[in-house]
């Protein structure tokens, strides 16, 4: 059995930065010990393996590979707007060794057996990192969820206003219970889009206002999340028996927070992420006409990027994703500028690490967000997210003293547009190690061969 071993005096276990040592097995893919403390080669804890290579990346941190449970990869259907080899190809590129893609914008949408099997024959043989998968709620497919669970998928989204793509609508309340009694013993997970718009709709402001940003947010208000999210729970506490566990998506106002808060308090099933893009982004940075910083829910006001990064270190948010959503660049109307007739989506799977450290997180509490909750988040935490032996050997290299600028130009997506175009961050991924193999370097870029593969046990 080939065995490598990887150590530093930077590596980020158990909720610790501490010098140790990863053994792992290229061949079965997992860790097989982690010695604490600086390696020497004489130790009987290590001598006891036959080690192949051993590599010492100090100064370097190593830590475990990303868990991303928020993308849109879009194939089959909209290959054009993205796909599963670019997509993960991204991912790998910053030290994301795990996505789990959303069942929306592909076409057909995965919200029934046979569709989701369509997904996972697009899927073979272009994944660079390991992929996992949700499936939809939608009008009409309540008999189809507990079959779909069955198959592999993770969990579940559903949309209480329009998604933006008609093969993909929306659901309302009376679905949701139904929902939550059709689930209520699977071992799955529900999740909602929380906006709920008044009766009216969007409150779009006069076209000469369109490519005003301001106008694009007033168009959905806090309240759209707030509602959104008392429904969800009004149905909750309404369910006469087991419920599984609800998640709120990209969480983007802090008014909701104390919504959040009190439903845990009161011990109902309920988590919720936030997004890297209204962690490090403001309205008031926002030029108008830059349709690029588009996304729904909105990006809101500096004091409301203050509140969820309160919120995420008080525990109300528990982990935070990308939600990844590229198009094509004719679909940002960018030449137009208008807020309200471009898609509305952030490309940004794989800038996460770098945003986050620049923010000044530290790397400890990263892989607590974004690789051990999320893990735990999508059923994976048996196998994901931590650096322990038994463990998928998923291990990202990361350079804290280095600083590089995110351009267009440089980026995997299929269309090289994102928000972060320009933005000079801390930190740089310089290898990432998929189930023991490399499959990422700064020098030299994505391996050859798309090592990942589909995650379609069961939850644990």
């Amino acid at each position: 059995m080939p065995i490598n071993a990887i150590t530093s005096d930077h590596v980020i276990i158990n909720g610790a930065n501490k010098p140790a040592t990863i053994v792992y097995s290229t061949e079965s893919g997992t860790i097989l010990d982690v010695l604490e403390g600086s390696v020497v080669m004489e130790k009987t804890e290590i001598t006891k393996y036959e080690i192949h290579t051993l590599e010492n990346v100090s100064p370097c941190t190593i830590l475990r590979g990303l868990v991303d449970s928020h993308v849109h990869l879009n194939e089959p259907g909209r290959t054009s707007w993205e796909g599963f080899e670019t997509g993960t190809q991204a991912a790998i590129s910053g030290g994301v060794t795990t996505v789990v893609d959303m069942p929306l914008n592909a076409i057909p949408p995965t919200t029934n057996v046979e569709n989701f099997r369509i997904k996972l024959e697009a899927a073979e043989g272009q994944m660079w990192c390991d992929v996992g998968f949700w499936g939809g709620l939608v009008p009409h497919n309540l008999p189809d969820l507990i079959p779909l669970v069955k198959a592999g998928v993770r969990g579940f989204k559903g949309f209480l206003l329009d998604s933006g793509v008609e093969e993909f609508p929306p659901i309302g309340k009376e679905y949701i219970e139904e929902a939550l009694k059709v689930l209520a013993e699977e071992d799955t997970m529900m999740m909602f889009h929380a906006e709920l718009p008044k009766a009216h709709g969007d409150q779009q402001q006069p076209e000469q206002s369109h490519r005003e940003y301001s106008s694009f947010l007033s168009s959905r208000p806090d309240s759209f999340e707030i509602d959104a999210i008392n429904l969800i729970l009004e149905c909750l506490r309404a369910r006469n028996g087991p419920v599984p566990p609800v998640h709120i998506v990209h969480l983007a106002s802090m008014k909701a927070i104390p919504l959040i808060r009190k439903a845990r308090a009161s011990g109902l099933p309920v988590t919720t992420e936030t997004c890297f893009h209204y962690l490090c982004i403001a309205a008031e940075q926002i030029p108008d006409g830059a349709t690029y910083f588009k996304c729904c829910p909105p990006i809101r006001s500096e004091s409301n990027r203050q509140g969820l990064w309160d919120a995420l270190r008080e525990g109300v948010i528990g982990s935070v994703v990308s939600d990844h959503s590229p198009c094509t660049p004719e679909l940002k109307n960018l030449q137009k500028g208008d807020f309200f007739d471009s898609w509305g989506g952030i490309a940004s799977v794989g800038l996460g690490l770098p945003l986050m450290f620049t923010q000044g997180c530290s790397l400890v509490d990263i892989v607590t967000w974004c690789c051990k909750n999320t893990s735990h988040q999508v059923g994976l935490s048996h196998q994901k997210g931590t650096i322990a032996p038994g463990y998928d050997a998923d291990l990202v290299v990361f350079d804290t003293a280095s600083e590089h600028k995110i351009s267009n130009s440089s980026v995997y997506f299929k269309n090289k547009l994102t928000a972060y175009n320009g933005m000079t961050v801390k930190g740089t991924v310089l290898k990432t190690i998929l189930r023991g193999q490399v499959v990422y370097t700064n020098a030299n870029g994505v391996s050859k061969t798309p090592l990942g593969q589909t995650l379609l046990d069961s939850r644990r």
